[in-house]
């Protein structure tokens, strides 16, 4: 094919979609062949790296590889006359990859607003211009609501929208209609939503089990799915006594255990980090938001005693490079 197909790679959050809409809308304009995945960090290496071997355009928004092996690709591949194929937020990526010709990286704004902001300034004029002007009120309440400044009341509501519909349904409703006007419809649902959400975060937080300044954890059946980011942004931001570490636990259908950590500063992919062994725990996300997959023959007293073995260690690296995984292992045992 003499076109190469342009392939949007974003977040499943409300940044993401935005994000991707965004691109979208501009590919569209531009009359490109696009293809979309919404993804986490679990399959994102190996989307980069197909859509690399295929001769397509990568776009990756919001969020970013997690292996070196990926990062090596890139780099022996990527041509650095071209425009970057990376607009992201995140302190990690920030820290690591800032200074490559593919990335454009700034900790100021949420993914969505970092990839407008650069075609804004790259794009001043023409048909793009125009996309850019019907998108950025959406732009704006993606930024509010994932930097938590809670300056647009209708981003509590476009989160519920995701939750409640799915993210492949809200990014198809922006592909159609990419006003950030709720109808009534969407306004209605989204409200009722987090009418109830609220009902369910104030009974979790007498629930919580809190262990000094370290982690604030929360068994399973408590929260619904797609309350677990809005929760642990409650007790990570808004609780006068804020943890490092925001854990809900749930049991899958497997009987195994999956188990969501938030931070902030990165700490949550550090414990991670320490814990997963890729056999009998596995792991991944990134810095501020990671899983942890531990085998059904856990309880959720061990999963909160490993963690808490985690962050006491991570909390002795980050005084005194010197601690082990050994230290580590004593712990749990």
């Amino acid at each position: 094919m003499t076109q190469p197909v342009l392939h949007i790679i974003s977040h499943t959050d409300l940044d993401g979609v935005a994000a991707a809409a965004l691109a979208w809308h501009c590919a569209q304009s531009g009359g490109k062949l696009v293809k979309v995945s919404l993804t986490g960090y679990g399959d994102v290496d190996e989307l980069i790296i197909n859509t690399l071997r295929l001769g397509d355009e990568p776009l990756v928004l919001d969020l970013f590889c997690q292996r070196e092996q990926t990062i090596d690709e890139i780099d022996r591949t990527w041509d650095n006359s071209r425009q970057p194929f990376l607009f992201d937020h995140h302190r990690s990526t920030f820290e690591r990859y800032a200074n490559r010709g593919w990335a454009c990286v700034d900790v100021s704004y949420c993914g969505a607003l970092v990839y407008w902001r650069w075609l804004a300034q790259n794009y001043p004029t023409g048909i793009v211009r125009e996309v850019l002007k019907k998108l950025e009120p959406l732009v704006r309440i993606a930024n509010d609501r994932d930097l938590w400044l809670g300056e647009l009341p209708d981003s509590r509501l476009w989160q519920g929208l995701l939750s409640l519909c799915g993210h492949w349904s809200a990014f198809t409703r922006l592909a159609v209609n990419p006003s950030a006007d709720l109808t009534r419809e969407e306004r209605r649902g989204a409200e009722e939503y987090v009418e109830r959400q609220e009902s369910r975060f104030a009974a979790a937080k007498k629930l919580v089990v809190r262990s000094g300044d370290d982690l604030a954890f929360l068994r399973d059946g408590v929260l619904e799915f797609g309350d677990v980011s809005d929760f642990c942004g409650l007790i990570l931001d808004r609780e006068p006594c804020q943890p490092l570490v925001a854990a809900v636990s749930a049991k899958r259908m497997g009987g195994d255990w999956a188990v969501s950590l938030r931070s902030r500063d990165g700490f949550a992919g550090r414990v991670m980090a320490l814990l997963k062994d890729g056999k009998k725990v596995r792991g991944g996300g990134h810095g501020d938001a990671s899983a942890l997959y531990f085998p059904r023959g856990y309880t959720e007293d061990q999963i909160r005693e490993s963690i808490l073995a985690a962050i006491k260690v991570q909390k002795e690296r980050d005084e005194s490079p010197s601690v082990t995984l050994g230290d580590l292992f004593k712990g749990l045992v």
